[in-house]
């Protein structure tokens, strides 16, 4: 017996007979069970050899591809010099996840979140003209952030592992070819993969850039939403997407004859309310107070729509935004949550809401407007700003205003998009109708432009002699989180069910009697003529039960399985199981079982 085989009983498998309590995902639970990863500390994982072996096949596949689009592969240096963070600016920008440290000399450090600085600096010292450009450098390597709640496995960790690419053009129209070579590349990837993806535009976030779009690949488990578009296909990201803006207004078992005040005790949500005064939930425009870097802002929506905070922070030019305290939106609308309505905000104690006639005691009712609230801005959706006979609260504990109209009851803003797409809504591009699918983003792609060349002040010579910043490009695949999502999309009822070309092991030969010399000696043979041939195989010659061994091939994903018991000796017959549909296929020769194998694995 050679002793290169690779037996079950000498392979490091600690799997796990239950679901582990921490696991909430199908994926982080079987990720567990079957041997792939252990959990050193929270968002910490150790990669064992199932998981191990996977995690390199799926690299393999990624730089085929990279080197393929004319990529160069690297390594950078995971322990980077927070020196360059401060010259770039995102020290402050990432916070507390960039975890820093100095070292004896009292020099400051941070591990690397991500590479921008590190890639851009090494070009700027290294490439001088541009007869060097384009040029695309790529690494698969660690990052780490210092995530406030790590969860999901590894599809959010603190340390994990990440494709980065970085492409490196004289112009625009160089970036746009370097551009799309890489999108090619990453199409490639995730068609090699199986998935079913599609790319989205997206916000740039703390990379920054021009222009950046996200690969989503769709799972009834994802944690984003997609918006889709039944007819032309436009796609974006729930944050980003938008709908077109037809609403005529509420129904007309809504519409009263002017802005009266209706009583609704103890009735705060709109649903509540709605279903105390018998109407719709389309019949609100609600207010929701926040709370920003400029002070606080009203955000009012149709009462069946969620405000999209995204689109908000974009609308008033603002990076952060927090939903008020209980106690602070009290003082604005002088009334509990749930009451708040646009008119008279004013960030002080004291009562701001509407009497029984409808005003504050002024005898027009434009009075009753928070244009002029102290640091209270008020922004409402296109959706209120283009109907009427709205119901809001009325800054007044168990009272609602009906008939109100913005501009002529209550001042306002900015009017804006600020509303979340829903499932139903109307296609800005073809006026289809929009769905919504789970997704999880696995890649994202960006047109940096100048933005790190002209803070590094990194520049090359162009062909007139004349000193130009590098226009920049980058490329990110989260392998871990990609590898959990295979896991994640295609594992079935009995474990884990990976392509053949991410598979740890394609096959096993499993041996049902170890004690028998024969059916030992038939899976030896077979086992070593398969090796030979180039398949990866693992030999189970665990001295267990048949039923217990075919349940740990299955759990740990591997996609064929040869079985050799008595049958075997005494027919002459070769059993091959696949794991992707339950089926078994019988073979008279050895021949027969080897050509097979070949169909399914090379």
């Amino acid at each position: 017996m050679k002793e290169s085989i690779v037996r079950y009983s000498h392979f490091f498998i600690p799997s796990l007979k239950e679901d582990p309590k921490e696991a909430v995902l199908k994926s982080h639970k079987l990720l567990l069970r079957a041997g792939y990863v252990r959990q050193l500390s929270g968002g910490i994982y150790t990669y064992l050899p199932l998981g191990l072996k996977s995690l390199r096949k799926l690299e393999d596949i990624i730089r085929r591809e990279m080197n393929d689009a004319g990529a160069v592969e690297l390594s950078m240096p995971f322990v980077q010099p927070l020196e360059i963070w401060k010259e770039s600016g995102r020290d402050e920008d990432y916070g507390k996840e960039l975890l820093r440290f100095k070292d004896r000399q009292d020099r400051d450090f941070c591990l690397a979140p991500t590479y921008e600085e590190v890639i851009t600096d090494l070009v700027k010292k290294n490439v001088k003209s541009y007869k060097e450009l384009p040029l695309t450098l790529y690494q698969i390597h660690l990052k780490f952030r210092d995530e406030m709640r790590p969860r999901f496995g590894l599809m959010r960790a603190k340390e994990f592992i990440m494709k980065d690419a970085y492409s490196f053009d004289a112009d625009e129209k160089g970036l746009d070819e370097s551009y799309k070579k890489m999108k090619h590349a990453y199409e490639n990837i995730f068609k090699r993969l199986g998935f079913d993806f599609k790319f989205i535009k997206a916000e740039a976030g703390e990379i920054g850039g021009n222009y950046s779009e996200e690969l989503m690949v769709f799972s009834e488990y994802g944690e984003d939403k997609i918006v889709i578009c039944n007819n032309c296909g436009y796609a974006a990201s729930i944050d980003e997407a938008e709908s077109v803006s037809d609403y005529n207004g509420p129904l007309e078992s809504c519409r009263q004859p002017r802005m009266t005040k209706l009583s609704t005790p103890d009735k705060k949500s709109v649903e509540e309310v709605a279903e105390y005064l018998k109407v719709d939930k389309t019949c609100f425009a609600k207010t929701i107070i926040y709370e920003s870097e400029i002070g606080f802002i009203a955000a009012l929506v149709r009462g069946d729509r969620d405000i999209n905070e995204r689109k908000l922070k974009k609308a008033v030019k603002i990076k952060n935004l927090f939903l008020a305290k209980e106690q602070d939106v009290e003082k604005i609308t002088g009334a509990p949550c749930g009451f708040a309505g646009p008119f008279g905000l004013k960030k002080q104690n004291g009562h701001t809401g509407v009497n029984a006639n409808g005003n504050t005691g002024n005898d027009d009712a434009a009075d009753i407007n928070a244009g002029d609230g102290g640091n209270i801005l008020i922004v409402i959706d296109e959706e209120i700003n283009n109907s009427e006979y709205w119901i809001t609260g009325a800054n007044e504990k168990d009272w609602h205003m009906a008939n109100v109209k913005p501009g002529r009851d209550f001042n306002f803003d900015i009017v804006a998009d600020i509303r979340s797409v829903q499932a139903g809504d109307k296609c800005v591009k073809c006026q289809g109708i929009l769905g919504i699918k789970n997704a999880i983003e696995l890649g994202h792609i960006f047109k940096l432009g100048e933005k790190y060349s002209k803070v590094l002040s990194a520049k090359f010579l162009d062909e007139k002699g004349e000193s130009k910043y590098f226009v920049m490009g980058c490329y990110g695949i989260g392998v871990g989180r990609t590898l959990q999502t295979l896991i994640e999309v295609f594992a079935d009822e009995n474990g884990i069910n990976l392509p053949v070309s991410v598979s740890p092991f394609a096959l096993a030969v499993v041996n049902l009697n170890v004690n028998d010399e024969k059916i030992t000696e038939i899976s030896e043979k077979i086992y070593g003529d398969l090796t030979s041939m180039g398949a990866d195989v693992l030999y189970d010659d665990r001295k267990l039960s048949a039923g217990i061994k075919l349940k740990d091939i299955d759990l740990i994903g591997i996609p064929f399985k040869i079985v050799i018991g008595n049958r075997t000796v005494k027919e002459n017959k070769y059993e091959l199981e696949i794991k992707k549909d339950s089926s078994k296929e019988t073979f008279d020769s050895l021949d027969a079982l080897y050509s097979r194998v070949k169909q399914l694995i090379f």
